[in-house]
């Protein structure tokens, strides 16, 4: 699994969450995907990695700003873990 963290610009409320999730849903095969407007992120998360350029067009074409970007592994949490 790989979690995928986007650094957004213009997120203003729950609908702005809601279409970036949707943008992201949309354009790819993810298991996850939560934005936070009073962070600026989009967290995602993916069984591979996800090709950046296009996550950024995805996004970018909702009228949101992709200020960054950053992938590294994920292992799940378990409860003895």
């Amino acid at each position: 699994m790989v979690k995928t963290t986007l650094t957004i610009d213009g997120m203003a409320c729950a609908m702005c969450e809601s279409h970036v999730n949707d943008a992201v849903r949309g354009a790819f095969a993810v298991k996850k995907a939560t934005s936070s407007h009073k962070k600026g992120t989009c967290e995602i998360l993916s069984e591979e990695a996800l090709d950046e350029t296009a996550l950024r067009a995805a996004v970018e074409a909702t009228g949101y700003r992709v200020t960054g970007c950053v992938s590294e592994p994920y292992r799940k949490k378990g409860l003895f873990g």
